[in-house]
């Protein structure tokens, strides 16, 4: 067996053992199956969403070499939000990638803006591209059963579309410094002197590390070391510590994070990763430094990156500004400079909703099993509270109640199926 094969045995095996309750790659306008370079098999999306029947799918206007870019789901109803659903076990915790590329399909050069849900919470507004692919990630634990991501219009003639929809089950030791309650919100993840994006099969849970500029006064500097443990609480992949970005001395500090975050204060959740790249002479060598936040010592001791493993330093509650930074400083006892070699740098969401009460989402679910028309509707039927189901009204409690089912003009006929579970209705 060759060692490619034996690389993409490991990696499938990992993923076995990593993440087996969700890898979902949705490729939305696609049809059949498609595996991918990355050894990633993608399906059509038609089995993740309500109402197929009232969007269309279009071949993106630019000549594209990514298969599952080359056609989108266009959603032009008037329905105030349109949703893709995944069936995942409550509690388990996801990586969701929503992807989009415009590619001019419309021909009309004018890439359009929407809202970005999930789960029945705000997650982003989504800025399109002409030319880009543009993805937006989160990180949450799941509250109820199943993933629900939809987009909503905002502004006239510019409907939502999305191009591709990815949810990766991570393990529960991953990323729990910040409370279940709340999600993480992907700013950049980043791979220090690497020429290559890092993603499956090297990483799997199919994170996406991109290579980070090396700017004035940085040196790349490349691993000598065979395998490098990566038993830390967030799993960095190997290929993403390969390498490492150093300054040219130890009087000289490294600078990360300038014009990074926006000027509105934001909270951030912040993953460094250090491993030596060689193996040093303790008579002569030593290689200990500090990370500071706009100045502030970020932990209470030095960190010195380990040769064949690595170090992992969490910043948290802390608030962001346009003015925040990051810097690598060498000790004085130090004979090498600072180095790292990746980061990861998300925004922490506001408390995540419970959603719609379960007695109401039951009686709900009742019905559309028994009227079709009405299963065109789907992710939460009450939040975010501006996108509430069309045919129905919700009460404003933080967990929000049914009070009102408007079906007249349904021509609805047959039976009515037991709901008698949604104890706040007022008005049918």
């Amino acid at each position: 067996m060759s060692n490619s094969l034996v690389l993409i045995f490991l990696a499938l095996f990992a993923l076995s053992s990593a993440s087996t309750d969700a890898f979902e790659s949705i490729d939305c306008g696609g049809s059949g199956y498609y595996t991918d370079e990355n050894f990633i098999v993608w399906t059509g999306d038609d089995e993740f969403m309500q109402n197929i029947g009232d969007t269309k799918v279009v071949q993106s206007g630019n000549a594209v070499s990514d298969h599952v870019m080359s056609t989108l789901r266009v959603f032009s109803s008037t329905r105030k939000k349109n949703c893709y659903s995944i069936d995942v076990d409550k509690g388990v915790q996801v990586l969701v990638r929503a992807s989009f590329y415009y590619g001019n399909y419309d021909k009309k050069s004018a890439p359009p803006s929407f809202d970005l849900h999930f789960n029945g919470n705000y997650w982003d507004t989504v800025e399109t591209s002409s030319e880009n692919v543009v993805y937006y990630e989160a990180i949450f634990v799941v509250k109820d059963n199943g993933v629900s991501v939809c987009v909503a219009q905002t502004k006239p003639n510019q409907f939502p579309f999305m191009s591709a929809l990815e949810v990766r089950s991570l393990d529960s030791h991953m990323y729990n410094d910040v409370d279940a309650e709340y999600a993480l919100f992907l700013k950049t993840r980043t791979t220090y002197g690497a020429k290559d994006i890092v993603r499956f099969t090297s990483d799997p849970y199919d994170r996406i590390w991109v290579p980070g500029a090396v700017g004035d006064r940085l040196t790349t500097v490349t691993s000598t070391a065979i395998v490098i443990d990566v038993s830390v609480p967030d799993n960095p992949p190997q290929a993403a510590l390969q390498n490492a970005i150093t300054t040219s001395s130890t009087s000289q500090h490294m600078v990360l994070g300038n014009g990074l975050f926006p000027a509105k204060p934001v909270p951030i959740y912040v993953n460094m990763y250090f491993s030596e790249v060689s193996e040093l002479d303790p008579s002569t060598q030593t290689r200990s430094f500090q990370v500071f936040v706009n100045d502030v010592p970020a932990s209470q001791q030095a960190i010195v990156p380990p040769y064949g493993s690595v170090t992992e330093l969490y910043i948290g509650n802390i608030t962001s500004s346009s003015n925040t930074s990051f810097t690598l400083a060498a000790d004085s006892n130090s004979t090498l400079p600072p180095l790292i070699n990746a980061m990861e740098v998300f925004y922490v969401s506001n408390p995540m909703t419970d959603g719609t009460n379960s007695k109401d989402v039951e009686g709900l679910a009742s019905l559309q099993s028994q009227f079709d028309v009405l299963k065109e509707w789907g992710g939460d039927p009450c939040l975010p509270s501006p996108y509430t189901w069309d045919w129905v009204n919700c009460s404003t409690d933080a967990t929000p109640r049914v009070t009102a089912l408007y079906l007249s003009g349904f021509n609805l006929s047959g039976p009515l199926p037991d709901f008698s579970s949604m104890d706040a209705l007022e008005i049918m």
